[in-house]
């Protein structure tokens, strides 16, 4: 039962990332009340991911913003290839999904969640506060989740709270839901090489014995991923930029010139990757979504699709129950019961790949003398390569916004 007068509190978003902007956009656009908490000044973040998926570029075409938010400066991968022993091999291709932007976007995501609030702010149910750090919540007289504190002392009342605030999120800890961890024997580090010619290159993975890179192209550099052993970032660093930088020409050896640019490990960022979920995302007053119900790995940079299509289906199920006053306790884990086999399928993939492909890349002595079969195959079967697409861009049981309260904006 909800609390008298808790009907008239705002839904409360903790976390102003991917899946708390769009739930609250989706929200308000149905004219329920929602405020959206942001710890951070702005949503300036270097190094977070940028890639916006075909899934989720078709949600904004959904919406009817597309063509504006493709206004934005951004890259476009419409396919991805992977270098072995120095052959450059196409592994998928997004261009035959049947979507109004059948590719990725790489778009910074502070642009992403500016035109996001910018969206919102045209709703006069929507607010959106910055600097608002959560620290926990607090519960009515029967228990309910009720209202969320803030570090400045402040409590704000809520009707539900959603929690959207990342992988280590304080809410799904304050609301002791339970958390499985899955692992992952990768951590990476980021960070960026200047483009020292003009054109465009596909996005693509460098793999040699013991060494895994990936560079995706963006407009005047490539955002850069260097996978390694888990817990080992120490030894890296212990053993210097220089060799650092080493061992990166190894791999590109065309790019000496950039990687000379990297001059100090400040400008390499550690990523601790997590694979993990929750049981249950859910408990009277408060629902997890995004990577505060389940972190994805890096694998396919699905993360933020993944994130986007919980808001969605949150929206479908709870906005126009929402918008009318009715109590939505008894369907948050119908939310959850949405979206449960498209996450674990897509976290079962990402496992696979991790124990079948990069943990046994990154612990391999011996040279890689050839691609690998699955590789080999799907360069030299261009249809093939529409499968992984697939899963990269759409990934299992794609959701569209149904509410017609939505919808109709």
């Amino acid at each position: 039962m909800v609390e008298e007068g808790t009907a008239s509190h705002p839904v409360v978003i903790v976390g102003g990332g991917p899946a708390g902007m769009m739930a609250g956009v989706l929200l308000a656009r149905a004219g329920v009340p929602v405020t959206v908490l942001e710890k951070h000044a702005d949503f300036f973040r270097d190094f977070r991911g940028d890639t916006v998926h075909p899934s989720t570029l078709e949600i904004f075409h959904q919406l009817g913003w597309l063509q504006e938010l493709l206004e934005i400066p951004h890259s476009r991968i419409d396919e991805i290839s992977v270098r072995i022993a120095g052959d450059e091999c196409r592994i998928v291709d997004f261009r035959h999904l049947d979507l109004a932007a059948p590719y990725v976007a790489m778009m910074p995501q502070w642009d992403l969640l500016d035109f996001l609030a910018e969206k919102g702010r045209d709703y006069p149910t929507f607010a959106l506060r910055m600097q608002a750090e959560a620290i926990g919540v607090t519960a009515d007289r029967a228990g309910r989740i009720s209202a969320v504190e803030l570090a400045s002392g402040e409590v704000i009342p809520a009707r539900l709270v959603i929690a959207a605030d990342g992988r280590r999120s304080v809410l799904r800890d304050a609301a002791h839901l339970p958390l499985t961890q899955i692992g992952a024997p990768m951590d990476v580090f980021w960070f960026r090489l200047d483009k020292l010619s003009g054109g465009d290159q596909a996005s693509f993975g460098t793999m040699a014995a013991g060494k895994f890179l990936v560079t995706i192209e963006r407009s005047d550099y490539f955002q850069c991923a260097y996978l390694f052993r888990k817990g080992g970032a120490a030894a890296l660093r212990q053993r210097g930029i220089g060799q650092f930088r080493q061992d990166l020409a190894s791999l590109l050896p065309d790019m000496e010139r950039s990687i000379a640019a990297l001059q100090d490990w400040d400008q390499v960022k550690l990523l601790d990757v997590a694979l993990d979920r929750l049981e249950r995302w859910h408990s009277p007053g408060l629902l997890a979504i995004g990577d505060a119900a389940h972190a994805m790995s890096p694998i396919g940079g699905v993360g933020i699709n993944v994130a986007v299509q919980d808001a969605v289906a949150m929206a479908n199920i709870l906005a126009e129950p929402l918008a009318r006053g009715a109590d939505p306790d008894p369907l948050l884990a119908q939310v959850q019961a949405h979206r449960w086999k498209a996450v674990t399928r897509m976290q079962a993939m990402q496992k696979f790949v991790q124990d079948r492909v990069i943990e046994p890349v990154l612990a391999r002595k011996k040279p890689i003398t050839r691609p690998f079969l699955p590789v080999r195959l799907l360069n030299a079967i261009p249809p093939l390569r529409r499968i992984p697409a697939r899963i990269i861009g759409l990934g299992f049981d794609p959701v569209q916004i149904e509410s017609e309260a939505i919808l109709r904006g």
